[in-house]
């Protein structure tokens, strides 16, 4: 074939998708949906082939998904009047490891620009709310909706983005992420046991890289990664959590190939997506898994994961629509304010430094067990003491001959 029909071709291919009906079927329904900010309608539309189709199409759906007002308004560059934030060298280290697989550049000039561009977006945010903690993989999210969506959207886009979806991710820890971890193993345990058994040696810190970055990191082309935006963000938090149990499940017999007593081995091919990956079936089974098991059934839900978590938070909750001012638990994150997002933060790293304060006793317990336990036998011993002063020869006798000879013994 020659190059003149090959052109040909490709351009009567375009052609025909662009007259498609379906194609245009479906690209009526979402603008129609995005007219009406219908969320019940964008979130179905998202899951079904092709999501939204291309990025024109998503710079009006995201947005909505997000919860920006139609009428928005970008700030100026007041942000770079604000203090420096903590993180920024560590910003500029992956900034600069940008855009390593898309888009294709056609310099280096160019790369370089959308680089500055890149910065620049993640700067505003992180100096505009100051309180978030920047973690390695941010970037690539950042880069996503920066590729996507027009300027004068981005930074409140990603704004929302980090304090209403992906703020466990953003604390001054990885505790809450690991905490969202320990729901795969849960949802392999009521959905194939077998499987679950199989893993049972393997922490679930293979999904890891996947979760905390919606997929940017580990997924390699453009098409790929903003199709799987449309669900992402069209869902609430914890479908990304299904997600990764919808993988692992799907690799089900590469995995039973493996011994279940090679844990490293198990992780190493966990932590990889598997390739190809079969986006648009994987949506489907994922939808599928999520609706069968929701997570209220599952016991990490309940002890693992705090209720200012944005699973919670962001929780879409049987009753309430994506229109509904969220409040508390239970709450949507589209009707949030970053001012929820704040307080919710706030509230979060209260209990993380509990927790710690807990775990610094509990080990100081465990070390200094036998001092303790001597004190507080002392302790006893002295109560028992001035009640046998009151009452010789009572049950308190018989109490006092069994601690000392357990004190002997």
């Amino acid at each position: 074939m020659s190059e003149m029909d090959s052109s040909s071709e490709s351009g009567d291919s375009l052609h025909e998708k662009a007259i498609d009906p379906f194609h245009a079927e479906k690209e009526e329904a979402i603008l129609k949906a995005c007219k009406q900010r219908d969320l019940t309608k964008l979130r179905a539309l998202s899951e079904s082939q092709g999501g939204f189709l291309n990025d024109e199409i998503r710079q009006q759906a995201w947005p909505i998904l997000l919860g920006i007002p139609s009428k928005y308004d970008e700030d100026d560059d007041s942000w770079k009047d604000l203090p420096r934030h903590r993180d920024e060298d560590q910003v500029q280290l992956d900034v600069d490891r940008a855009f390593c697989y898309y888009p294709e550049h056609e310099s280096e000039t160019e790369r370089n620009l959308q680089k500055s561009q890149l910065s620049s977006l993640i700067l505003s945010v992180l100096r505009r709310y100051p309180y978030l903690h920047y973690f390695q993989g941010y970037h690539d999210i950042s880069q996503v909706l920066l590729l996507v969506l027009p300027i004068h959207l981005r930074s409140a886009a990603l704004a929302r983005l980090s304090a209403l979806r992906i703020r466990d991710f953003m604390l001054p820890n990885l505790q809450a992420a690991i905490a969202q971890l320990r729901l795969i193993p849960d949802i392999l345990k009521v959905s194939d046991p077998k499987l679950w058994r199989h893993l049972s040696g393997t922490e679930p810190f293979f999904a890891l890289s996947g979760t905390l970055t919606m997929y940017a990191h580990d997924i390699t082309t453009l098409g790929e990664i903003t199709r799987l935006f449309d669900v992402l963000l069209a869902r609430e938090p914890v479908f990304s959590v299904y997600m990764f149990a919808a993988i692992v499940r799907s690799r089900r017999e590469e995995l039973f190939d493996t011994p279940e007593d090679e844990p490293e081995m198990l992780h190493s091919i966990l932590s990889k997506l598997p390739k190809p990956l079969d986006l648009e079936g994987l949506i489907k089974d994922t939808v599928a898994l999520f609706e069968r098991y929701p997570p209220d059934r599952l016991p990490s839900w309940r002890w693992a994961i705090s209720g200012n978590s944005v699973l919670k938070t962001a929780r879409e909750t049987e009753g309430k629509t994506g229109n509904e001012k969220g409040e508390g638990k239970g709450g949507v994150a589209r009707g949030q304010t970053m001012e929820d997002g704040k307080r919710f933060f706030e509230s979060q790293v209260r209990e993380l430094m509990w927790m710690e304060k807990k775990e610094k006793a509990r080990k100081w317990m465990w070390k200094n067990r036998r001092p303790v336990r001597t004190l507080g036998l002392a302790v006893l011993v002295g109560v028992i003491a001035i009640l046998l002063r009151r009452s010789p020869g009572g049950p308190m006798a018989w109490v006092m001959g069994v601690v000392y000879r357990w004190w002997l013994g």
